[in-house]
This record gives C-alpha cells, sequence and structure tokens, in this order.
C-alpha cells in the first residue's frame, strides 16, 4: 500500500522575526505538555548548548527548555503547524537564548538546520502526540465536532498531499481495514471499512462527525458503549496516515542523529505502542552496536497526580538515548565531555554513526 509523504512546508527566516499582529493576537494554548519536567531534566541540558525541539505544539516544553538554556544558549523548535509558530513565538519573546522557529515537518530537520548553519546540536526532544490545541483547529481530527475531514498539521491543507476525506472516500476497503488494524490496533477494523465503502457509495463522506457516525454504527453495541469513543483508533489511524507520521519520525529521529554530538542526548515522547515499539527498537539497535546508551531502560511514564490533571498523560511513554563520547572528562565550565572532533577516536565515532542507520 502506497502512503503519500508528507510535503515539506516553508520555513520561517532564520531568527525569530518581531511579533506579527496574527501571532501577538494569539490565542493561549489549551495544550497541557505531558512529562514536562522529566523530560526536560533528562535532557540534562548545559549552558551554552543547542537543543531543538522537534515539536513545539503548545511550547510549554520550549519554554523550560529556553529557560535552562540562558542567554548563552540556542533554541531550535520546528512545528508544521503555523499555528504553533505564532503561540511559540510569543511565549519566547522574553527567553534569553538566540532562537530559530522553523515552520516545517522535523522530518526536514538536518536540511532546515544545515541550510542555517548549524552542523551539530546537544538535545533534542521529540513529542509525537499532537496538540490538544488542533482539535479545535477546525481541521477535522475530533470526533465530537462537524468539521471538514482534514486531519492535516499544515495549516493551509490546500497544499497537502492527502487529506482524510482522500483517504476514506478513494481509497480501496482492503487498505482501509489494514491501516485502521494496523495504524490505529482496530480490532473491528474490516466491519468499519466496510461500512465506510458502503456509505461513500451513496455520497461522499465529507465531516468528522458523519465518519464518527459511520463508525459508532458499524461496531457492536456493547463496543459502541464502551470505556473510549468507538472512532478514537480509526481517526489515530486516518491522523497518522494523512501525516505520514510513522515516516516523519523514522526520517526526523535519523536526521537528529547525524546532527547528535557526542555525550549528546535524544529524548522521545510517544502516545501509542507503534511508534514506543519503534523507539525502543532503535534505540535497542544502537546500543548494541555501541553508539551509545539507553538513558532509560525502561519507559518514564507520568505520575498518577499527572494523569489526573491531564488524563491524556496515560498513554505517554518517554525514552531516552545518550550518544558515545570516547572522552569522558568534563570541563569545569560547562559540564561537557571535552571533544576533540579531530582525534582518531572520535572521527571513528562519527564515521560509524554515519554508516549505521538503524530502520525503525
Amino acid at each position: 500500500m502506497n502512503v503519500m509523504r508528507t510535503r515539506r512546508s516553508e520555513s520561517s527566516s532564520n531568527l525569530v522575526p518581531p511579533r506579527s499582529a496574527e501571532a501577538q493576537s494569539a490565542k493561549a494554548t489549551q495544550h497541557q505538555s505531558v512529562l514536562l519536567h522529566e523530560a526536560v531534566e533528562a535532557l540534562d541540558i548545559k549552558a551554552g548548548d543547542t537543543v531543538v525541539d522537534a515539536t513545539l505544539g503548545g511550547a510549554g516544553h520550549a519554554k523550560k527548555i529556553a529557560d535552562k538554556l540562558g542567554r548563552g544558549g540556542f533554541f531550535v523548535g520546528f512545528d508544521l503547524d503555523s499555528d504553533a509558530i505564532d503561540r511559540a513565538e510569543v511565549l519566547l519573546a522574553d527567553s534569553a537564548p538566540k532562537k530559530v522557529l522553523i515552520n516545517a515537518n522535523f522530518a526536514e530537520m538536518r536540511n532546515e538546520l544545515e541550510t542555517r548553519g548549524i552542523n551539530t546540536i546537544d538535545r533534542v526532544l521529540f513529542d509525537l502526540g499532537w496538540s490538544s490545541d488542533q482539535l479545535d483547529a477546525g481541521r477535522g481530527f475530533s470526533f465530537l465536532k462537524d468539521e471538514p475531514l482534514q486531519m492535516t498539521y499544515r495549516k493551509d491543507s490546500d497544499k497537502a498531499l492527502i487529506t482524510a476525506a482522500t483517504i476514506v472516500n478513494e481509497w480501496e476497503e482492503s487498505s482501509l481495514a489494514d491501516i485502521i488494524y494496523g495504524w490505529g490496533e482496530e480490532r473491528y477494523s474490516r466491519r468499519i471499512a466496510k461500512a465506510i465503502v458502503a456509505r461513500r457509495a451513496l455520497q461522499p463522506i465529507q465531516t468528522s462527525s458523519e465518519l464518527a457516525e459511520i463508525i459508532r454504527k458499524a461496531v457492536p453495541a456493547a463496543y459502541a458503549r464502551g470505556r473510549i469513543h468507538p472512532a478514537t483508533r480509526t481517526f489515530q489511524a486516518i491522523r497518522i496516515a494523512v501525516n505520514d507520521e510513522l515516516g516523519a519520525l523514522q526520517k526526523g529521529v535519523r536526521a537528529a542523529w547525524k546532527l547528535l554530538r557526542p555525550g549528546g542526548r535524544i529524548a522521545i515522547i510517544s502516545f501509542h505502542s507503534i511508534e514506543d515499539r519503534a523507539v525502543k527498537q532503535l534505540f535497542l539497535e544502537l546500543e548494541k552496536r555501541g553508539q551509545g546508551k539507553r538513558v532509560t531502560k525502561k519507559p518514564m511514564v507520568a505520575t498518577a497526580a499527572e494523569v489526573k490533571q491531564n488524563p491524556r498523560s496515560r498513554s505517554a511513554k518517554l525514552r531516552v538515548f545518550e550518544s558515545r563520547c570516547e572522552v569522558g572528562t568534563l570541563t569545569a565550565a560547562s559540564g561537557k565531555p571535552t571533544y576533540d572532533e579531530s582525534s582518531e577516536k572520535n572521527k571513528q565515532v562519527q564515521a560509524e554513526r554515519a554508516a549505521g542507520d538503524a530502520p525503525i
């Protein structure tokens, strides 16, 4: 089955520009950052680091990272949703470190950074959960609202290669069933796919509420009355397909790994088992190859208090990996490992990394 790749969006200028009227009037975020303190602490940020937040979202992690960096640091933020860029621009306006906010998919990280002269990074955070603000974006993410079936992270969806409407109205029944089962882990995937195809034969499915109702009627009544909404897993699967989330994850983490300095760290927060398994296998493979070590042997999860305050955090898992550094002594000033790029040992580390793309 072919899944269309997410097309790169235009980027912002190198440095954070003066706030636009749109940005200044941006609504306060509805999003609650998950595992906020755990993720930032696990990155072990040092003064003067270059840190990438691959998914700005509500900019909660970004703000805490920027505060850690101080005046000598360099913060880089990515998000495909231009609304997230606007929110971060406002929230980070008075932050001390140098900043770059980039309106692009993190899959394009390496190219976007290298074109700006950023060839190495010290820390990178991937928060793979979609932002709660997108429920109010009017693009069909919520099965509780009557909105156009888009599910695109990009705001200018007319430029997108694929939308949710394309998938539900044009894809073959077998392909629908496969993605709903594979990416949504939905046990009634075939019944749902069959119901979608039958409904679209009468007229196109145009809104999120229409799709949710089709799904509700397709599954057993007891299942429809279950703990979670019966459309939850199907909407997840379609959203993953629309935005090529697993492909972007693979490209983004590989790009970050190529740019990461020895002794640097990657932290990844995932929200469903498919992503978590991919991250776990990648980190295990890198560790087996001697490329570094897992900082978290088992994933960190939200505390009971956080889950009570933000139920969405229940499924979050944080995994952290530290790249190998041959020279382990620390400088008194920064606490960073001393690192000589010209040393034969570290040349070997970099060569092994360049040749060792473990697949996700």
